[in-house]
């Protein structure tokens, strides 16, 4: 197939790239310069040009706090850039895969949530995100929307400073005696290769809709760090942060678990359980 990955410089954009070629396919590679998916004739006249049958879209405004300061500009690449794609997507032919995320929920069910739980995002990035989710089914016919959640990878993560939760992690392992680490938030942590892989299973499959694709079971940040520490050797001392030692500048879902319920009624779920992906993750660290 011929696949056009837009935002293929990004964490997961890279990963989904790669495996893509590793499986055969015609990867073209699509970044800001290439395209603006906020614009739909630049959008439209880019894709039309390639001719893809299958379009990745990783690319998002996904700095929360920046997102806050300029909600226009976040609803103009995460509502407005989804739309435009689905929109090419119907007049070109293509199959849309749209990637979004756990913050279109709260936090409050303090259980796994499901692809039918009602979205209540608490801040402009959630929202955001929920109204592409939006355009995308009720414009495009054959499309995948694809939840993810805590996302991690060897590529640089731009808005964060160029780095992940692990790598930051590690570096303060090697700079501190001690580091505080909140045990009260829970997520599932997922390899952006694990993400990658199950991209290109469902790029075989016609089953289309919403999904939540992350590892499999949870945990703590305190318990992930922990994880960390262990697998590395590390000896840094980890102690549990007081709550509110640490203040979120904008409200974000203390519980973000997502359950990948569709994948696994549909028998598509390849994603593998959180520590293996942290395992091999590190591997690849080690390995460079």
């Amino acid at each position: 197939m011929k696949i056009s990955v837009i935002g293929a410089n990004g964490q997961l954009g890279t990963d989904v790239c790669r495996a893509f070629r590793d499986n055969g396919d015609d990867v073209i590679g699509l970044n800001h310069e290439h395209i603006e998916i906020s614009d739909h004739n630049d959008t439209r006249s880019t894709l039309g040009d390639i001719d893809p049958d299958f379009v990745v879209n990783t690319a998002a405004m996904h700095n929360v706090e920046e997102c806050e300061k300029d909600p226009e500009k976040s609803f103009a690449v995460n509502g407005i850039g989804a739309r435009n794609l689905a929109l090419a997507s119907q007049e070109i032919g293509f199959t849309l895969m749209h990637i979004s995320t756990d913050y279109v929920f709260d936090g409050v069910k303090q259980s796994p949530y499901l692809e039918s739980d009602c979205p209540r995002p608490l801040n402009v990035y959630g929202n955001t995100k929920i109204a592409g989710e939006f355009f995308v089914e009720t414009i495009a016919e054959q499309y995948f929307i694809l939840r993810v959640s805590a996302i991690y990878g060897e590529s640089l993560c731009r808005a964060k400073g160029g780095l992940n939760f692990v790598t930051l992690m590690l570096k303060l392992a090697s700079e501190r005696d001690e580091i505080r680490v909140v045990n009260d938030e829970f997520v599932s942590p997922t390899y952006t290769r694990d993400i990658a892989k199950q991209i290109v299973h469902m790029a075989g499959s016609s089953h289309y809709g919403l999904y939540h694709g992350t590892s499999q079971g949870s945990c703590s940040w305190y318990d992930f760090a922990a994880k960390i520490f262990e697998l590395t050797g590390s000896t840094v001392k980890l102690t549990v942060a007081d709550p509110g030692e640490f203040p979120a500048k904008v409200p974000r879902p203390t519980y973000s678990v997502l359950e990948n319920k569709g994948l696994q009624e549909a028998k598509l779920d390849i994603m593998p359980p959180w520590e293996k992906g942290l395992k091999s993750y590190l591997k690849t660290l080690r390995e460079k």
